[in-house]
């Protein structure tokens, strides 16, 4: 069986927590495709330039324990605009998401661009205010020095950089379920999100 679940949004909406739930609820695959930024990225940052980072991108790049940090998440922004990156890597997307069984990729253009026939279509958001204060505090607790004014800034910078781009912005499919989380708990979305891909399973038997 071949069953694609798409899950895009903006940054700290919870879309990699509910498509991490998921994919372990049902047994499917998982992709979180924002690690294939962050990994170009990471290796921009060390001086390769953008298409070559992402067309020589290696298993063990995705990895790396210091994918997650605040620069690697603007490198991963700012390489994301780059339609030679983007291309580069939407093969190795398609071919993950028909993989047998069942996948869930998570990003920002699955449902749009990279598997615009997927089975399900979901758009996590939540306001900029709660996204970054998610995002403040997960920082924090990891150790990092920054501020929540500092965070908001990024957040919203993100955000207007991945919807205004001109290759793949980030906006929701025009049949993705929105589901937003600005006053959800993790169970309540992610209890949404599985109603809605058990309405869209094919019947067993």
């Amino acid at each position: 069986m071949t069953f694609t679940v798409a899950i895009d949004g903006p940054a700290a909406a919870g879309k990699g927590t509910i498509s991490k739930a998921v994919a372990a609820h049902f047994g499917f695959a998982h992709l979180d495709t924002g690690l294939l930024y962050r990994a170009v990225g990471r290796r921009t940052l060390k001086g390769e330039a953008a298409e070559a980072a992402a067309r020589d991108l290696r298993p063990e790049d995705l990895e790396r324990d210091d994918l997650r940090t605040a620069e690697v998440a603007q490198a991963a922004s700012k390489v994301a605009v780059v339609p030679e990156v983007r291309a580069a890597l939407v093969d190795f997307q398609r071919a993950f998401a028909r993989r047998a069984g069942g996948a869930v990729l998570d990003g920002r253009d699955i449902g749009t661009v990279i598997c615009p026939e997927a089975e399900v279509k979901l758009f996590v958001t939540a306001s900029a205010e709660i996204r970054a204060e998610r995002r403040y505090l997960e920082l924090v607790g990891k150790g990092h020095d920054t501020t929540r004014e500092a965070v908001l800034a990024d957040v919203r910078e993100r955000d207007a950089r991945d919807a205004d781009r001109a290759t793949a912005p980030m906006k929701p499919a025009k049949d993705a379920v929105l589901l937003d989380t600005s006053t959800m708990d993790i169970p309540t979305a992610l209890s949404a999100a599985i109603a809605e891909i058990e309405r869209k399973l094919p019947a067993k038997g």
